[in-house]
């Protein structure tokens, strides 16, 4: 039987939640299992973590501490712009996801943290950051 290392490409079931809480923020439940490659960083490198060494069948239960998941929050990522510089066909709601452009052009999403009368607050880090979180996993498959 395989063993996840990297380099392999591994799909699992998983169920996140909060550890404060315990409240699901996600899972593949009802749907196709996660599909990734170990080593290639495509998920979060305490998940990563987690997988490698598992066999299929195997499950886990983890806690993945903010620096090895979403990270802390970065105060830079957090900015107040005038109402105006939105286009005008948005209400503006706290919670709301909106997509930027950067300095470079490229696609960023920020999170509408406050809405104040003449601004509104976009942070622009992970909705996840400085949360330890808690994982379910089971290895369905290793090639």
């Amino acid at each position: 039987m395989s063993v996840a290392n990297e380099g392999s490409k591994v799909k699992v079931n998983y169920t996140g939640k909060y550890k404060d809480t315990g409240e699901v923020f996600d899972s593949s439940e009802g749907r196709e299992p996660l599909e990734f490659v170990l080593g290639e960083g495509m998920v979060i490198a305490g998940f990563e973590k987690a997988v490698v060494g598992m066999k299929a069948g195997e499950t886990a239960s983890i806690e993945i501490p903010p620096e090895e998941g979403y990270g802390s929050t970065r105060p830079e990522l957090i900015f107040e712009v005038r109402r105006e510089q939105l286009p005008p066909n948005i209400a503006p709601e706290e919670g709301m996801m909106l997509e930027v452009a950067t300095e470079s052009g490229q696609a960023a999403y920020v999170r509408v943290s406050d809405v104040a009368e003449e601004t509104v607050t976009l942070d622009g880090n992970h909705p996840l950051a400085d949360q330890t979180l808690q994982f379910d996993i089971e290895l369905v498959e290793v090639s």
